[in-house]
């Protein structure tokens, strides 16, 4: 990652601590299991908490055009570096428990850099019914979490129907992390 976007990254945590709770953007190691199974052939993305961009540059390396990204991101600063940084990117400045109003169809994948795990039930289901609104059959809610269980509820999972599929520890991150691969029944 350029020293510029660690600085904007510090930045907004220090003047938004509520809005980002990662001690770093994300390696490119996380970044590239989370992307692994896209496929440029098969529809649009959606990115939720883009932040500095670090899952969209993987996003973007995956093969995926970048009028077919999706990224949502609260942040005004990293919403200005995203559209400046990724020329032709879709970037929606909204909240990710409004990602089911994108007038989208047909998305293979939901690739999420969001703590999902620090949110409320009800957001947490606000942003994977979203999902379920969006993807099409066959397609994946991406989550990585840092901690030991699925990062999504299990209030949520059962109400969604959803199962899962889990990474390797991904030790080469700060803190080491797992992505899970969620799918609904």
């Amino acid at each position: 990652m350029a020293s510029s976007e660690f600085a904007l990254f510090m930045g907004q945590l220090l003047r938004r601590p509520h809005q980002i709770v990662a001690l770093a953007p994300s390696s490119a190691v996380l970044c590239a299991e989370m992307t692994r199974e896209l496929d440029p052939t098969r529809g649009p993305v959606v990115e939720l908490g883009a932040g500095t961009g670090s899952i969209t540059k993987a996003i973007l390396d995956a093969g995926i055009a970048p009028e077919n990204c999706h990224s949502i991101e609260m942040n005004p600063g990293f919403c200005d570096r995203l559209r400046s940084r990724f020329p032709g990117l879709n970037v929606h400045q909204m909240s990710a428990g409004e990602c089911g109003t994108l007038p989208l169809s047909g998305v293979q994948a939901v690739v999420s850099g969001l703590p999902l795990l620090s949110m409320s039930t009800k957001l947490q289901r606000d942003i994977l019914s979203g999902f379920a609104k969006l993807v099409a059959p066959g397609g994946d809610y991406v989550q990585f979490t840092y901690g030991p269980k699925p990062p999504v509820t299990k209030a949520v999972r059962d109400e969604l129907g959803l199962t899962w599929r889990k990474s390797h520890k991904i030790w080469w991150n700060m803190p080491p992390a797992r992505v899970y691969r969620f799918s609904q029944e």
